[in-house]
């Protein structure tokens, strides 16, 4: 069974981007308890005062399933565009492979054996 990851860029009032990520927890800690959430995480990008990034990693396509039918996805999705959103792109990711970044020098290196 392979792992999903949904990487999303999400562009909202740089003047609200704070509150809104302040008030979605409960959303982010409900989703962080359902059944095959591994990471849920809403964050500022540093580099753009609108954008939030999102990363998740479901353990499966059924858990990723159910996690779009339960309310924490339709609050979270109601509530962050109450914030002045301009924009957002996601996409999701099935991974075939997976290993450590660094090798057993320390090295970081791509190779996946």
């Amino acid at each position: 069974m392979a792992k999903i990851l949904i990487s999303a860029q999400i562009d909202l009032d740089p003047a609200q981007r704070e509150e809104a990520l302040k008030s979605a927890r409960p959303f982010i800690d409900a989703a962080l308890a359902e059944k095959g959430c591994i990471h849920y995480d809403w964050s500022a990008d540093l580099s753009n005062p609108s954008r939030v990034n999102v990363f998740e990693e479901w353990e499966s396509e059924e858990d990723l399933a159910a996690h779009f039918r339960d309310p924490a996805y339709t609050g979270m999705r109601d509530h962050i565009g109450q914030f002045g959103l301009t924009g957002a792109v996601s996409r999701k990711y099935r991974v075939d492979a997976e290993g450590p970044v660094y090798n057993d020098q320390g090295v970081a290196t791509e190779d996946f054996g």
